[in-house]
C-alpha cells in the first residue's frame, strides 16, 4: 500500500533528496544555460538555493507539514541566486501558503499547492516567458490536479506529474527560439524536474540516480551545448550588463515615510532594466534585475528598510570570459581574437572588505586595495586600468595622496583615462551613484565632478603621536574628528569623536548622512551614534554600513 498521507517528515525527506538530486546534477543543468544570457549558471544558482532551503528543513525537528514548508520556503527565499533560483523560492513560497493549518497533504492538497505556488511565482516575473522554468512548474501542476482526481497514492500521483514536467520540458524549444537554435531544452526547467526526480526517489525510498551525463553521446551534447550557448549570441547583445540582486529587511521607521507596495515597486523598476523579480514576505525584500545602472536599484530598496546583501555581477565580462576561455587559445597555442572591450570602466582605490564591496556593487570593474598609509604605486594602478579592458577608463583615487599617482598612470595608460580627483570614499562612492553609461566621457565626467562637490566627508581615525594642530591638543593613540580636511576635536572615546564631527558636518538642511564602520567601532556606539545624529537633526536620513576598514573607526558622507 502506497503513501496517501504525507506528513512534514515524508516532506522533509523529500525535500533532502530533492536538493541531493540537484547538487548532484547542477553541473548538467548549467551546461543548458543559453537564456536569458548564457552564462552557465542556472543550475549553480538552482542548487544554492535549493540548498538553502533544505538546510533549513535540516535544522528543525517537526513533523507538522505547515511549519516544514514556511521553513523550506523561508530558507528558499534568503538563498535565492539568479532569475531560477528565486522564481523556485516562489513556487515554493505559494506551496507554503496554501497548506498553511494543515498537518498532513492529501495528493489533492498537494496538486493545490502546486498550482499556488505557480500563481505566486508568474506574479513575481513582471514579464513572464514561456518556454522556462515556468512553463514546465504550470503544466506540471495542471497534470497534478488532474492526477490528484484519480490517485491517492502519492507514488503514483508523483510519476505522473514527472512525466509531463518532461513532457514539457522537451517542449520547451518550441516556445523559446533560442532553446531550438543551439538545440538544447531549458535549463531552469531541467532543474526543477530533477527535484521532482528527487522527490519520487524518497517517496520510492529508491537510491538517487547518477547524474545525467554517463555516456559519449550525452558528452558530445553537453560539449554541443556549451559551444552553440557561448557562440550564439556576442557580448554587444547584452542589453543590460549588470546582474543586480538586493536584499533589504524592511524598516518600520522608513515604511512610514514610504509605504511598501510590490506591484508598484515592481513597476517602478521595470523601466530600469529587465528580467525582473521581485519577491516579499513580511520582513524582508528581494530583487532581482538586469540593469546598466545597479547604484539606483540599491538607493529605489533601501527607501523601505537596510540592506542585508548586495550582488552585482557584470554579465558582459562573464560571457566574454566564457568566450575568451573557448577562443582564447586552441590546442596548438595559436591565440584567437581578443575579447572586445567595454566602452567604460570605473577603477576606484579603497580600503576594506565592505567599502570595496559597495564600490563593486555601484559597477566598478577593478578596487585597488589601499588607501591612507597605503598608497598605491602608479603601476598599480595601470594595471588595474589595463584589466579592466575599457575604451575608457575613470579612476577615483579616494585620497588626495593618490591623484597624482593616479594621473601619471592615465598618462601612460593604453587607453583613453580620466581622473576624477576625488579626496574621499564618500566622494567616491557620489561620483560612481552619478555615472552614465548612456553619456560621453565629457558628460560623465562633468557629473561625477559635480556629485563629488556635493557631499561633505568626514572620519574618525586615531593620532599616530602627540602634537599639536589647529589649537587642538591631539594625544597619541586619541580619536581625531575630521571634517573634510579640518581636524574639529581630538578625544579618548572614538564615540565622542564621531559625535564632535556630527557637530561639525551635519545641519538642518541636510538630506542623508552614510556611515561606513570600520576599526574601532561597536554596535552599542553606532547605536548610540544614530540617537544623536537623530537629537541633532530628526528629519535626515540614516544609512549605516560595515565598511570593515581599517584606521577609520567611521566614515561620513553627509548630502
Amino acid at each position: 500500500m502506497g503513501l496517501n498521507r504525507l506528513d512534514g517528515v515524508a516532506l522533509s525527506n523529500m525535500i533532502a533528496n530533492g536538493a541531493a538530486n540537484l547538487s548532484q546534477n547542477a553541473d548538467y543543468v548549467d551546461s543548458l544555460n543559453v537564456f536569458p544570457v548564457p552564462d552557465g549558471d542556472t543550475g549553480t544558482n538552482m542548487n544554492l538555493t535549493m540548498t538553502s532551503g533544505a538546510k533549513e528543513v535540516a535544522a528543525m525537528n517537526s513533523s507538522d507539514i505547515a511549519e516544514v514548508s514556511s521553513k523550506f520556503a523561508r530558507g528558499l527565499l534568503m538563498g535565492a541566486r539568479g532569475n531560477s533560483g528565486v522564481i523556485l523560492s516562489q513556487l515554493f513560497r505559494g506551496f507554503g501558503k496554501a497548506v498553511e493549518g494543515k498537518t498532513e497533504l492529501t495528493t489533492v492538497d498537494f496538486a493545490e499547492a502546486l498550482k499556488r505556488g505557480v500563481d505566486t511565482a508568474y506574479k513575481a516575473v513582471m514579464k513572464p516567458v514561456e518556454g522556462t522554468i515556468l512553463t514546465v512548474a504550470r503544466e506540471a501542476a495542471d497534470e497534478a490536479l488532474l492526477a490528484s482526481e484519480s490517485t491517492s497514492d502519492f507514488t503514483e500521483f508523483m510519476k505522473r506529474v514527472i512525466v509531463e514536467a518532461k513532457a514539457s520540458l522537451d517542449r520547451t524549444p518550441d516556445l523559446l527560439p533560442v532553446l531550438k537554435e543551439v538545440g538544447v531544452v531549458d535549463s531552469g526547467g531541467q532543474g526543477l524536474l530533477v527535484i521532482y526526480e528527487g522527490f519520487l526517489a524518497s517517496l520510492e525510498g529508491k537510491e538517487l540516480e547518477k547524474p545525467h551525463t554517463p555516456v559519449m553521446d550525452a558528452l558530445i551534447e553537453a560539449e554541443h551545448h556549451a559551444h552553440a550557448a557561448q557562440g550564439f549570441m556576442s557580448t554587444e547583445d547584452i542589453e543590460f550588463g549588470y546582474c543586480t540582486e538586493i536584499m533589504v529587511r524592511f524598516q518600520e521607521d522608513k515604511l512610514k515615510d514610504a509605504p511598501f507596495n510590490e506591484d508598484a515597486f515592481r513597476n517602478e523598476l521595470s523601466e530600469l532594466g529587465d528580467s525582473l523579480l521581485v519577491v516579499a514576505d513580511e520582513e524582508l525584500l528581494k530583487v532581482h534585475v538586469h540593469v546598466e545602472t545597479p547604484g539606483e536599484v540599491i538607493t529605489k530598496g533601501q527607501r523601505f528598510g537596510e540592506l542585508v546583501a548586495v550582488k552585482i555581477e557584470n554579465m558582459r565580462q562573464q560571457h566574454s570570459t566564457i568566450l575568451e576561455e573557448e577562443h582564447g587559445a586552441n590546442q596548438h597555442g595559436v591565440q584567437q581574437a581578443e575579447k572586445p572591450k567595454a566602452p567604460f570602466a570605473i577603477v576606484t582605490v579603497a580600503m576594506g572588505e565592505g567599502v570595496s564591496e559597495l564600490f563593486r556593487s555601484l559597477g566598478a570593474a577593478h578596487v585597488i586595495e589601499g588607501g591612507q598609509t597605503m598608497n598605491p604605486s602608479t603601476e598599480d594602478i595601470v594595471k588595474a586600468i589595463e584589466s579592466a579592458h575599457a575604451e575608457h577608463v575613470f579612476i577615483f583615487p579616494n585620497n588626495s595622496n593618490i591623484i597624482m599617482a593616479a594621473e601619471q598612470a592615465a598618462s601612460v595608460a593604453p587607453c583613453g583615462v580620466s581622473v576624477i580627483p576625488t579626496k574621499t570614499v564618500p566622494q567616491g562612492l557620489a561620483a560612481a551613484i552619478a555615472f552614465n553609461p548612456e553619456a560621453d566621457v565629457e558628460m560623465n565626467e562633468q557629473a561625477m565632478k559635480a556629485a563629488a562637490a556635493t557631499v561633505k566627508s568626514g572620519q574618525v581615525t586615531y593620532a599616530v603621536r602627540d602634537t599639536s594642530i589647529d589649537g587642538i591638543e591631539i594625544k597619541k593613540d586619541e580619536h581625531m574628528a575630521i571634517a573634510e580636511k579640518k581636524i574639529v576635536s581630538s578625544s579618548p572615546s572614538s564615540l565622542e569623536a564621531a559625535k564632535r564631527l556630527v557637530d561639525a558636518l551635519i545641519d538642518a538642511d541636510d538630506e542623508i548622512v552614510t556611515i561606513l564602520t570600520g576599526e574601532g567601532s561597536s554596535a552599542s556606539d553606532v547605536e548610540a551614534l544614530t540617537s544623536y545624529i537623530e537629537s541633532v537633526n530628526d528629519e535626515i536620513e540614516i544609512e549605516v554600513h560595515d565598511g570593515k576598514q581599517p584606521l577609520y573607526s567611521y566614515i561620513f558622507s553627509v548630502e
